[in-house]
């Protein structure tokens, strides 16, 4: 897929539509848009939730993985446990099956998300780049916290490591390119801030990402019953706190 263009507004998709493509011979993406705007965004997770139901229910057989993104869904299945009808191949046959639940689905009322407030202590040696970034886009470093808080976001997808959640769509203020030099070590709980949208680095990672803050919330650990603290379409509030509250709140070890 070529790169998303980032909008506020639905795209050119109507809502009942997608097309349903294979990648592999053990898994089909399900494609919504070729724009990232919210309302395109929250479809997938609604279908997403709609296609793990169908399959805790016994409707969908053979799936092995439901993997939601930015604009689609990637379903992983096993070809040899699709129901098939006699002389009906599992691909074919998997189609249409995927393409019941989605009209099905399309007609139900969307579950209300869940929302997870996310303490940040931005700038200094939490959020090394806050200052340059806050120059670069013409605010002060007081206003892009101000603006980075200030809006209910969504949890677009969680990809690139085990955890890591991507959140937007920002105020297209708050709208600087990567670094042009990645960094070799980003501590986990790092907030990542570039083309409208952050990140929070689940585990020290290399990564590319303007560094305005840091979370003491543990948002990956595999021994937890949930090992990720987010997923697709969780709302999500960063709210500011200070250096002290960071470290008591890290000494605490939240959340369990």
């Amino acid at each position: 897929m070529n790169r998303l263009k980032v909008m506020d507004t639905p795209g050119s998709v109507p809502v009942e539509r997608w097309t349903i493509h294979p990648a592999g011979d053990s898994c089909l993406v399900l494609t919504f848009g070729q724009v990232l705007d919210v309302d395109t965004n929250r479809r997938v997770a609604h279908y997403a939730r709609q296609l793990n139901e169908a399959v805790l229910e016994g409707e969908l057989h053979g799936v092995s993985d439901i993997v939601p993104a930015m604009v689609s869904i990637g379903v992983h299945y096993r070809p040899e446990q699709v129901a098939c009808t006699e002389g009906q191949y599992p691909y074919e046959a998997f189609c249409e099956q995927l393409d019941a639940v989605l009209r099905r689905a399309g007609s139900s009322s969307a579950a209300a998300p869940r929302v997870i407030d996310v303490p940040v202590c931005y700038g200094g040696e939490y959020g090394p780049d806050l200052d340059a970034v806050a120059d670069a886009l013409k605010l002060t470093p007081e206003s892009l916290i101000e603006l980075h808080g200030g809006q209910m976001l969504d949890v677009l997808m969680v990809g690139f490591a085990p955890g890591h959640p991507y959140i937007g769509v920002l105020d297209p203020r708050l709208n600087p390119p990567r670094r042009a030099t990645p960094r070799t070590h980003v501590a986990a709980g790092s907030i990542g801030l570039a083309n409208r949208q952050s990140v929070i680095y689940p585990l020290e990672l290399p990564g590319g990402w303007n560094l305005i803050g840091r979370t003491p919330l543990t948002v990956f650990d595999a021994y937890r019953t949930q090992p990720c603290l987010m997923q697709s379409g969780d709302k999500i509030r960063f709210v500011a706190i200070t250096p002290a509250v960071f470290e008591s709140m890290r000494e605490e070890g939240r959340p369990a």
